[in-house]
């Protein structure tokens, strides 16, 4: 395929003294940008996977619940990490933005469209209703009571209940009401000096550890 018909090149500067390289669009970054050098093509990119890659379905049925987390960024990617771990639904409580507003597509792109979502001013209600139909209650917050994330085993997860795996507010954590309706609370092993992550972080990294955690396999 000829470079006009890539979407991105990786390009370097030909000057000796700089050697800087980059991704450039097609058409673009003849010019070195750290030092105004002429670049050259280099490399290809490779092109993605046209399909998933191939592994057991996870049965466990999982839903989450954002309680006021207000940021458009967290909340755009916790639903694209959703939908590409296979999170049945997300339920959306108090100030946190629902896939209706503009700013949270860009990071959501276009997971938000695909993801089956409803939204209550009260998440706590909402726990409570879940809860009253069936579903195990856990959180994800860094609670005196909580236990690793990594304790978890299959056999906890097979009892066929749909699981609400509740995240809360990026300052307060999770509403102290819903936690003290929820039948486990789970942290992340923190080994730095800081003691918390990213809530989209965090959120991903116990998206996939339930669904797709050797354990459960």
């Amino acid at each position: 395929m000829e470079e006009g018909q890539l979407v991105f090149s990786i390009r370097q500067c030909g000057n000796v003294g700089c050697g800087f390289r980059f991704p450039a669009a097609a058409g673009s970054g003849e010019r070195c940008p750290q030092c105004g050098g002429a670049t050259a093509v280099v490399a290809i990119p490779h092109h993605k996977r046209e399909n998933a890659i191939a592994h057991p379905v996870s049965g466990l049925h999982l839903e989450l619940l954002l309680d006021n987390i207000r940021s458009l960024y967290n909340v755009g990617s916790i639903f694209r990490t959703a939908d590409g771990a296979g999170v049945r639904h997300v339920h959306l409580a108090g100030m946190t933005a629902t896939p209706e507003h503009p700013k949270l597509a860009k990071t959501a792109l276009g997971s938000d469209s695909q993801m089956g979502w409803s939204y209550s001013r009260n998440g706590v209600d909402t726990a409570v209703r879940l809860q009253n139909q069936g579903y195990r209650l856990w959180a994800l917050e860094d609670a005196p009571e909580a236990v690793s994330l990594y304790s978890i085993k299959g056999n906890e997860l097979g009892d066929g209940r749909a699981l609400l795996l509740v995240v809360g507010n990026e300052n307060v954590g999770v509403d102290p009401a819903i936690l003290q309706r929820c039948e486990r609370i789970l942290a992340i092993p923190m080994l730095g000096v800081k003691d918390s992550l990213n809530v989209a972080v965090a959120c991903g990294i116990a998206i996939y550890h339930l669904l797709f955690g050797k354990e459960n396999l």
